[in-house]
């Protein structure tokens, strides 16, 4: 497994306004692996995720100060073009937020407004690959021009993967994405996500420790805004290094 950094994170002090959300957090988030964050509520976790494709930006008041770096170039420079960034840096949201068009249109999207596919036979190449590779090809190649209102909760949130799949990204940012779905849909995804990191760097936010210690290689525990411990999961979930963590995932608190 390929252990270079593919995203850089030094010291980075996040506020919203005059609150300050993020303190001094510092991590190497390896390429191809897929790195959990967990914590309590309000701990910071969703925050820098965001941060790491200045989704943030969109936020009145929102800033950064520290150094996210994206295979060592700065994210936050000026220089940094923010919409070939999050291209670059996909994001899977907590709630799937499919467009109300059809399930072919959701995933051709980003590729049409990239001008990624210059035939309508190459789009749909890209648009099947995608769908395949979010494990969703053989429950609507049927139905491909159909609303993708009309999928299941866990099938819309595969589509979202798939849309994000489809603009060929480098990294993938998921904000609790199973938090909504049944156990069965929510396996499908865990499934997805170790199928996906053989091409992908993956973050994953999540509530459940359980799936934290299933699906991911490094796990983050934040608290209140700090980033209090930060190594393999397996090291993480049997012999936490700090008392915090240890008191978190054996439910004393939180």
């Amino acid at each position: 497994m390929p252990d270079s950094i593919k995203i850089n994170v030094s010291n980075a002090n996040f506020y919203y306004g005059n609150h300050q959300a993020l303190y001094d957090v510092s991590a190497k988030i390896r390429a191809r692996y897929v790195t959990a964050l967990i914590g309590p509520s309000g701990c910071g976790k969703s925050t820098f995720l965001r941060s790491l494709n200045r989704m943030n930006d969109l936020i009145t008041g929102a800033r950064l100060e520290g150094k996210v770096e994206l295979d060592g170039e700065s994210v936050y420079s000026d220089q940094m073009d923010v919409i070939h960034l999050r291209r670059r840096v996909g994001m899977i949201f907590q709630k799937s937020n499919p467009f109300p068009m059809s399930i072919y249109d959701n995933v051709a999207y980003g590729v049409r407004v990239n001008g990624l596919a210059k035939k309508r036979v190459q789009l749909d190449a890209i648009v099947e690959k995608t769908l395949r590779a979010a494990a969703l090809w053989d429950e609507v190649k049927d139905r491909l021009h159909r609303s993708a209102m009309s999928l299941s909760g866990g099938q819309q949130q595969r589509l979202c993967i798939a849309r994000a799949l489809a603009v060929e990204p480098e990294v993938l940012l998921m904000d609790e994405p199973a938090s909504a779905l049944d156990p069965i849909s929510t396996a499908k995804i865990e499934e997805l996500i170790y199928n996906l990191k053989q091409d992908y760097t993956i973050i994953v936010v999540t509530h459940n420790m359980q799936q934290a210690a299933r699906v991911s290689d490094e796990t983050g525990f934040f608290l209140t805004g700090r980033l209090v411990e930060f190594s393999e999961t397996k090291k993480l979930f049997t012999a936490p290094a700090n008392r915090e963590t240890e008191d978190y995932i054996t439910g004393r608190f939180g």
